[in-house]
Order: C-alpha cells, then sequence, then structure tokens
C-alpha cells in the first residue's frame, strides 16, 4: 500500500513538474500566436476605418472557436466534430474580415463614376485637384469619402499626389481604380487635360461595366444548370436510401462496392469543381 501511494506521489510529483516546465513554453508560443494573429488583423480593420478595441478583438477572436466548438458538440454529441467546430471558429474572424473587405470594394466601385463626375465638375469650375478631392470628400458617402479623405490628409502633410494615390490603389486593389490611377499620373505627367482624362476614364469604366453585366449574364445560367446537376445525384442517392435503405448495402459492405462509391464521390466533387472552373469567365 505504501509502495503504491509512494509511486503516486512520484509520478505526480513528476506530471507538476513537467507541466510546471512546460507551461510557461507553451503560454509563451501561445502569447506569440496571439500577437501574430493580431498583428495580421488590425491592419485590414484599419483599412476599413473600423475601430475595434484590442481587448473586445481579441476577445472575439478566442470566444469564436469556443462557442463553435459548444455549438457542435450540442448539435451532435461528438467531441471530435465540436473540435472540427472549435477549428471552424479559428477561421470565423478572417472570413468574417474577408467578406466585409469584399463588401467595401464592391460599394466603393459603384461610388467611382459619381466620384469621378465631381471630379471633373470641380476641375471645370476652376477649383485645383486638392479642392476637387476635398469636394468628393465632402459630397460623397463612405467608403469612397474616407478613402479619398486618407489621400487628402496625406496630401496636406506633404505626401505627393502620386504617392498618395499609388497608397489608395494599394489598400482597395481594383481594376477601375488602377485605371484612374494610371491615367491621373500620366495626364500630370505629360501636362493633359484632367477633365478630359476623367471622362474618358468614365466613358471606359461604363463600358466596362455593361460588359460584365452581359458576362455575368450569360454565366447564370451555367452556374444554374452547375448547382442543379450537382445536387441532383445526392438527392436521388438520398431518396432511394429512404424508400429503399437496403439498395446501398453493396456499396457500403463489399469492397468493390466501396471503391465505386468513392469513385462515385471523387466523381461528383471533380464535376462540381469543373463546373464552377468553367461558369467563371475574368473580365
Amino acid at each position: 500500500m505504501l509502495t503504491k501511494v509512494g509511486i503516486y506521489l512520484v509520478v505526480f510529483a513528476g506530471a507538476f513538474y513537467l507541466t510546471k516546465l512546460i507551461f510557461p513554453v507553451l503560454r509563451s508560443s501561445y502569447w506569440r500566436w496571439r500577437k501574430k494573429r493580431m498583428d495580421n488583423i488590425t491592419p485590414k480593420l484599419d483599412h476599413m476605418f473600423l475601430e475595434i478595441p484590442l481587448a473586445r478583438l481579441m476577445a472575439i477572436d478566442v470566444l469564436s472557436p469556443i462557442i463553435s466548438a459548444a455549438l457542435g458538440f450540442v448539435l451532435t454529441r461528438n467531441l471530435w466534430i465540436a473540435a472540427g467546430f472549435a477549428g471552424a471558429g479559428l477561421l470565423i474572424p478572417i472570413v468574417v474580415i474577408k467578406l466585409l473587405e469584399a463588401k467595401r470594394r464592391r460599394k466603393f466601385a459603384g461610388q467611382i463614376v459619381d466620384g469621378l463626375l465631381i471630379l471633373s465638375s470641380s476641375l471645370k469650375a476652376g477649383l485645383s485637384l486638392l479642392q476637387a478631392i476635398g469636394e468628393l470628400v465632402e459630397e460623397m458617402p463612405p467608403p469612397i469619402s474616407q478613402e479619398f479623405g486618407l489621400v487628402l490628409r496625406q496630401m496636406q502633410m506633404g505626401v505627393a499626389l502620386d504617392e498618395a494615390m499609388i497608397n489608395l490603389k494599394k489598400r482597395m486593389r481594383m481594376d477601375e481604380l488602377d485605371m484612374i490611377v494610371t491615367a491621373l499620373l500620366v495626364a500630370r505627367e505629360i501636362g493633359g487635360d484632367l477633365t478630359v482624362t476623367f471622362s474618358k476614364v468614365i466613358n471606359t469604366i461604363q463600358e466596362r461595366n455593361k460588359l460584365l453585366g452581359r458576362v455575368k449574364a450569360l454565366c447564370v445560367q451555367a452556374k444554374m444548370q452547375g448547382i442543379i446537376m450537382s445536387i441532383l445525384p445526392i438527392a436521388f442517392g438520398m431518396f432511394v436510401y429512404k424508400v429503399n435503405p437496403g439498395f446501398f448495402d453493396i456499396f457500403l459492405k463489399d469492397s468493390f462496392g466501396r471503391g465505386l462509391m468513392i469513385y462515385a464521390v471523387f466523381s461528383e466533387i471533380m464535376g462540381i469543381i469543373f463546373i464552377r472552373k468553367f461558369s467563371k469567365i475574368d473580365v
């Protein structure tokens, strides 16, 4: 009895000592990983002019996998699935930020033509480019007013227009803005009329948007056919299994049947990938 107690004490003391040695290393690694993760997230929020306190952002980032794991366990009562939900919860803040960035970029793209019209009309009224940008900032809603407001502040602090516009292009990353910045810089370098340049850019963007609209309309039918063809085998299999559960026994119990099932699933996945690939056209 004393021997067993001694063994337990030795094991407990060893486990306690190892935990005391490993815990600081794990804690240090965790906080380094957490800091690196926050350093990747916070600049993206700053670019979208979203002010979220760091403590709240960290709380959201910590609670996302915990809540996801709890939800997965409540729904399935399976620890492995709950662990999978926890892993997916780690991706939630990143996915949300990417969705917000995409939404902001789409909204900015929809405001570009109106913003160029304001710039062009302001220049025709005799205002300087700096004053024209100020008019755009005052009259347009976010996000274009925020982005050009930052350009205006940088120029007022002594940053060259070329550098400020290139910074804007890096922040937003869209073809229309690349076209505007390139045309603006070229016009300033060779001494062209900015109002004429803006008019040509506006016409080019409008024609491009019309072409994109036609392409998207033509792709809708292919995408719908792809969705239907992707869902049909799954729906048919579920219907057959519900009507006659024994129909799939050969696919589950026989090795050749399992091979056919794996081939069918692989073919279904590849078909979905190819349909999505062929129905997407970049213009």
